[in-house]
């Protein structure tokens, strides 16, 4: 999509293609208001201010829009219009060993229960071992430091959506 197409839709259409950057409402509702951007420079700037300005529960109402890691049946059963990019977003766990991926299912549970929410990581270009390896050590993290980790991971992944949806 262009930026002259992006700053001509609607409201809804706009909201709807946002979404599939980021879940949080309160991320699409001020980036849709922000528009008409002038250059994709300028979308990717009010992306992180708004990003940066929301509360913690915004960030964790992101988060719900991910499935978990490595859990190749969530990404298949997933109807939610950003499944699609979620599976290409995790491409690096197709190869992963079987040993590898019950890793990654006990190390997810052990994230949710002690932080809350699933374990969030910008996963393009990463291997389902680094992937492991991440969500092990963020396992030690206090719980305000990893939100702070787990929301940059967001914002990195919703930078590279929003490249994506400007080709």
């Amino acid at each position: 999509m262009t930026l002259d197409e992006l700053n001509s839709l609607s409201f809804e259409a706009a909201y709807v293609d946002f979404q599939k950057c980021c879940g949080a409402k309160n991320w699409v509702r001020g980036i849709v208001d922000r528009r008409p951007f002038r250059s994709s420079q300028e979308v990717f700037d009010s992306a992180d201010t708004i990003w940066k300005d929301l509360s913690s529960s915004d960030w964790k109402e992101a988060f719900e829009h991910h499935p978990t890691i490595g859990d190749l049946d969530g990404l298949k059963q997933k109807s939610a219009p950003t499944a699609k990019l979620a599976e290409e977003e995790q491409a690096g766990i197709q190869t992963a060993t079987d040993d590898v991926l019950q890793r990654l299912a006990e190390r997810n549970q052990e994230y949710e229960e002690k932080f809350g929410y699933i374990f969030i990581v910008c996963a393009t270009g990463k291997s389902a071992e680094e992937m492991l390896r991440m969500l092990e050590e963020r396992l030690s993290n206090h719980p305000d430091q990893e939100l702070t980790i787990a929301a940059e991971e967001q914002r990195k992944i919703t930078k590279i959506r929003l490249e994506k949806m400007l080709g």
